[in-house]
């Protein structure tokens, strides 16, 4: 699957996308976030505070307890804000 990072995730993970597979294990959002944070001190650090990253599985806002599934690209951005 392909993964895109956006903004400060994006900044501080050092890349805008990747392709990974990861385990079987990762059936969840929240999985996914908590296995890609052993990927790197990078990484650890921009999902330090998962709970504020967004996600979206093919272009649809998921949330932590949705299932991966099929999804062919996974995007992890901050909270937007309007202004």
């Amino acid at each position: 699957m392909k993964i895109r990072y956006f903004a400060w995730v994006r900044e501080r993970i050092g890349k805008t996308e990747e392709i990974l597979a990861p385990p079987a294990e990762v059936a969840s959002v929240a999985d996914l976030l908590g296995w890609l944070k052993t990927r790197g001190p990078e990484y650890e650090w921009a999902l330090e505070k998962s709970e504020f990253i967004r996600v979206a599985l093919d272009q649809i806002h998921a949330d932590p307890a949705d299932t991966i599934g099929e999804a062919r690209e996974i995007a992890l951005f901050p909270p937007m804000t309007g202004g």
